[in-house]
């Protein structure tokens, strides 16, 4: 994953020790004018995956320019496991007063679909704040496996029941889902390891000790390229422009279409003049062209939606993942 190329040399002079243990601080620059929003101490931003992952590629440009923005450090708080649930909890308990905000993925959406025993409501007890954008999503195999494509990733996986395992990025993700109503669909035995987060799955893709995985498109585009993996379909409605010639998973099986969506959260109860201001301080961020370049970069369409478009967006998702959880048949083991 590339590393953010626009942090600049005072920002690093300044940098703080702040924060939570694992996670990590983005300092103070020079304070632009005009935040809406005044924090008074550092924000901590509660990211559902491990550190180094594909949300770090979205978090970083952010919390660096809000943290010159805010004139406060931004602290990435990094809480992976139990399918984003430790992190959303962890911001549906916090104080609803703008100093933790939460990064979210297509998880909070399918969770109250997959599992019966959630801690929280996904609808009432989080106040949306704005839908970032939406990556493509990709079903990558490991160049040991010998296939070029879909179709020959599933002739093997029939001849062959029960040994091709594939990683998702954890229980409950968009990857997940699709990868049981791939193997229901094709009609195909294959092995499913959940692991919780991009990094982790990769220690294992890479060596081909998993021999495929969804993945979020950019982070694979490297190894693709080295020949290491394989690139067999994406899971955007459309082709992607980078990989014109790689099919969409849709045009081999209707409804396995879907895009990573990646968005920010707060607690319910948030007063109206702090959403407000803090969606504002995200459309200022986000119109920066060097973070929609660095966005851009990790394949993302940026959308900056606001809070009730974004919300609106939620309830559609928990809707469409109701329907491909019950098809998939996919289970909480």
């Amino acid at each position: 994953m590339r590393s953010p190329s626009f942090l600049n040399r005072r920002a690093m002079l300044a940098a703080l020790a702040a924060g939570a243990a694992g996670g990590m601080a983005f300092p103070v620059a020079a304070q632009q004018p005009g935040p809406a929003f005044r924090p008074l101490r550092a924000v901590k931003i509660i990211s559902p995956q491990q550190a180094g992952g594909s949300t770090d590629a979205v978090i970083r440009p952010l919390a660096q320019k809000l943290a010159q923005l805010w004139g406060q450090p931004v602290v990435v708080d990094n809480k992976p496991g139990g399918g984003s649930i430790l992190a959303t909890n962890a911001v549906v308990q916090a104080p609803a007063d703008g100093h933790t905000i939460g990064l979210v993925i297509n998880s909070l959406t399918i969770n109250p679909s997959l599992r019966r025993d959630l801690p929280y409501d996904t609808l009432r007890d989080l106040t949306p704040i704005t839908q970032v954008g939406s990556t493509t999503v990709a079903l990558v195999a490991h160049s040991s496996l010998g296939v070029d494509s879909l179709e020959q990733f599933v002739q093997l996986a029939r001849a062959k029941p029960g040994t091709i395992s594939w990683a998702s990025l954890g229980i409950g993700t968009g990857g997940h889902i699709t990868g049981e109503l791939l193997r229901k669909r094709a009609g195909i035995d294959v092995v499913h390891v959940p692991f919780a987060g991009s990094s982790s799955a990769y220690r294992e893709l890479l060596p081909g000790r998993v021999q495929a995985a969804f993945v979020v498109l950019d982070s694979a585009v490297p190894h693709i390229q080295a020949g290491t993996l394989k690139l067999l379909a994406v899971t955007d409605p459309r082709r992607n422009r980078q990989f014109p010639q790689v099919p969409t998973l849709e045009e081999h099986y209707r409804g396995l279409a879907y895009e990573g969506i990646f968005g920010f959260v707060a607690p319910a109860g948030l007063p109206q003049r702090t959403l407000e201001a803090l969606h504002a301080d995200f459309m200022t961020v986000l119109s920066d062209p060097a973070v929609r370049q660095q966005l851009e970069k990790q394949s993302m369409d940026v959308l900056a939606s606001s809070p009730a478009e974004f919300a609106e967006a939620i309830r559609r998702e928990i809707e469409h993942w109701r329907s491909a959880v019950k098809e998939s048949g996919a289970q909480v083991s």
